[in-house]
C-alpha cells in the first residue's frame, strides 16, 4: 500500500538527517500545551538517534506573518522536548543562514538540534527553491515525518526535496497507511462519519467516501444545510445558503447511503448556558437553533458502528465546545470505540472528542493532521509525500 522509501530504507550512521516534523502546537507564555503532535515524532526521531545520526529538525508554528513573532518561536519546544527524549536539545534561532549553518555543523552524531519556525520566512508557503536549497545545504539527507503539513507543497516539505533525496518517518508511513486503506480498500461494511459545521469543507471528501462508504452519517452543522435542502424550516439554526444545491445533489445521489439525524439537542440562543431541549428534525420551532444530535440519533448511528469492519471519523456531532451540547459527540465517541473494526479518526475535534473522553487507545488510529487527513480521503495527492523518493 504504502509506495515509498522510509527511514528503514536508509543508513544515517554519521549522517546529518534533516527532519521535517509538525511541532505546530499550541504554547503560552513559553510553555507547550497539548503535545500529541511531539509525542507522535518520538519514534522517528529516536530511531535516527539509534541508528548514529545527527538529527535536525525543522516545523512551523502558527501563522506569523512572513517575519518572527516572539509568540510563534520553536524555542519552547525545544525545551519541551528535550525533556521528552531526556537530553539536551540544541536550538538555532533562525532555520536558514549563518545561525543555522553553523549550528548543524557544531552537531555530532547522536544529537539533536531543532531550528526556528519556518514560517519565519515568506519563501517558506511560496515554496521559494532558494530557501529549500538553503535548509537541504544543512544536511545529508531528508525525511518527511510532518503529516500535518503533507497537503502543503512549501519549501521545507516539497521543495527540500529538489536538494536532497527524500523518504518518509514513521508517523508520515502510519497515516498513509490506515488513511490510504480507508480509502483505497477498506473492509466491508464501511461506515463514514461526517460531523463539522460546513458542507462546503467536506463536499470533495463526502463524494469521495459516498462512492467507497456503506453508510455515511452526517452530524454537526452540516446537517442542518441537508434538511434546509430537503425544505425542512431550520429555524435560527446555521445554515450554508450557499450550500443547498450541493446538498441537494448530493441527497439525490446518495439514496439510502447518507443517513441524517432524525432527532436533534435545539437551545434558545448560541451560549454554553442556553436552555435546551430536544425534538423531532421537522419540529424546530421560530428562536431555536441545532446544537447537537438527539438520543435516538445516538441509537441509530451507534446501530450501524456497530456492525462497522471499517469506520472513518471527521468533525463533531454538534457544538461539542459547550459541555450542554457535546453528548452526541461524546456518545459517537463510545460507539467508535467499541467497534471490532477498524477505526480511524482524522484530524480536529473528533481527535479532540475521543481524548478528552479518555477513549483515545480503543481507536486503531488517530490522525494528527486535519487538512491533509481531510485530503486523503477526498482520494488527493498529497505533494509532501509524492515528492518522497518510491521503494
Amino acid at each position: 500500500m504504502f509506495n515509498k522509501k522510509t527511514i528503514r530504507d536508509i543508513d544515517p550512521k554519521g549522517k546529518k538527517v534533516l527532519v521535517r516534523v509538525d511541532f505546530n502546537v499550541p504554547t503560552k507564555d513559553g510553555v507547550v500545551g497539548d503535545d500529541t503532535r511531539i509525542q507522535a515524532a518520538l519514534p522517528t526521531i529516536k530511531y535516527l538517534l539509534e541508528k548514529g545520526a545527527a538529527v535536525i529538525l525543522c516545523s512551523h508554528l502558527g501563522r506569523p506573518k512572513g517575519g518572527p513573532e516572539e509568540k510563534y518561536s520553536m524555542k519552547p519546544v525545544a525545551e519541551h522536548l528535550a525533556k521528552l527524549l531526556g537530553m539536551p536539545v540544541a536550538f538555532a534561532a533562525d532555520c536558514i543562514g549563518p545561525i543555522a549553518t553553523d549550528a548543524a555543523a557544531a552537531l555530532k552524531p547522536g544529537g539533536v538540534l531543532l531550528l526556528e519556525n519556518t514560517r519565519f520566512h515568506a519563501e517558506e508557503e511560496k515554496n521559494d527553491m532558494g530557501m529549500a536549497k538553503q535548509l537541504a545545504s544543512l544536511a545529508d539527507m531528508y525525511v518527511n515525518d510532518a503529516f500535518g503539513t503533507a497537503h502543503r507543497a512549501h519549501a521545507s516539505t516539497e521543495g527540500v526535496t529538489h536538494f536532497l533525496p527524500g523518504v518518509a518517518g514513521f508517523l508520515l508511513e502510519k497515516e498513509i497507511k490506515y488513511l490510504g486503506q480507508v480509502v483505497a480498500d477498506p473492509k466491508k461494511p464501511f461506515v463514514a462519519i461526517m460531523g463539522g459545521a460546513k458542507i462546503s469543507d467536506k463536499i470533495g471528501v463526502i463524494k469521495n467516501l459516498l462512492t467507497k462508504a456503506d453508510f455515511v452519517l452526517i452530524g454537526g452543522g452540516m446537517a442542518n444545510t441537508f434538511f434546509k435542502a430537503q425544505g425542512l424550516d431550520m429555524a435560527d439554526s446555521l445554515v450554508e445558503d450557499e450550500a443547498l444545491e450541493t446538498a441537494k445533489s448530493l441527497l439525490k445521489d446518495a439514496g439510502k447511503k447518507l443517513m441524517l439525524p432524525v432527532d436533534v439537542v435545539l437551545a434558545d440562543k448560541f451560549d454554553a448556558e442556553a436552555q435546551s431541549k430536544t425534538a423531532k428534525v421537522g419540529n424546530v420551532e421560530a428562536g431555536w437553533r441545532i446544537l447537537d444530535i438527539g438520543p435516538e440519533t445516538v441509537a441509530a448511528y451507534s446501530k450501524v458502528i456497530e456492525t462497522a469492519a471499517t469506520v472513518v471519523w471527521n468533525g463533531p456531532m454538534g457544538v461539542f465546545e459547550f459541555p450542554r451540547f457535546a453528548k452526541g459527540t461524546f456518545d459517537v465517541a463510545k460507539a467508535v470505540a467499541a467497534c471490532k473494526g477498524v477505526t480511524v479518526i482524522g484530524g480536529g475535534d473528533s481527535v479532540a472528542a475521543v481524548q478528552e473522553s479518555g477513549l483515545a487507545d480503543k481507536i486503531t488510529h488517530i490522525s494528527t493532521g486535519g487538512g491533509a487527513s481531510l485530503e486523503m480521503l477526498e482520494g488527493l495527492e498529497l505533494p509532501g509525500v509524492s515528492a518522497l523518493q518510491d521503494k
